[in-house]
């Protein structure tokens, strides 16, 4: 519910930031310094005298609505990561080891105290003491 919710707000603050600007960019300067002469004042003509009000009001009210929709989002999205992703609420799928490895004495261990044993290979490790490098071997050889 929350997440079509989000899609529609979202979808609705792309249309209010197109409006905020489109309105700011129809908006005349404060200074008219030269601008008028390469078509500054084509809005005026278009829309009549009045345009800079309208367009004005607009823009404040176009600026308050995109904010609100913001914070609305923000506070969707807060909630959704707060209370997860789970759509009814149920807890998430834990599954257990079936059993719990044993200690020398005989009890078995709790499950936080074993560390996470890494993938060991099928042979045996070799013996240090009589191990040597062939290129050790190959060194000593004049």
């Amino acid at each position: 519910m929350i997440s079509v919710l989000i899609g529609i707000g979202t979808f609705l603050l792309i249309i209010v930031a197109v409006l905020l600007i489109g309105a700011v960019l129809l908006q005349r300067a404060q200074s008219d310094s030269g601008m008028a002469a390469m078509g500054g004042g084509m809005v005026e003509s278009a829309f009549g005298p009045d345009t800079s009000n309208v367009l004005s009001k607009f823009t404040i009210r176009t600026t308050v609505v995109f904010f609100i929709l913001s914070f609305l989002l923000y506070l969707g999205y807060v909630r959704i990561r707060s209370h997860g992703s789970n759509p009814r609420g149920s807890l998430p799928n834990i599954s257990a080891s079936a059993a719990l490895p044993s200690l020398p004495g005989g009890n078995p261990a709790p499950a936080a105290a074993q560390p996470a044993a890494p993938a060991v290979s099928a042979r045996p490790a070799p013996d240090v003491a009589t191990t040597t490098t062939t290129s050790a071997a190959k060194s000593k050889t004049p």
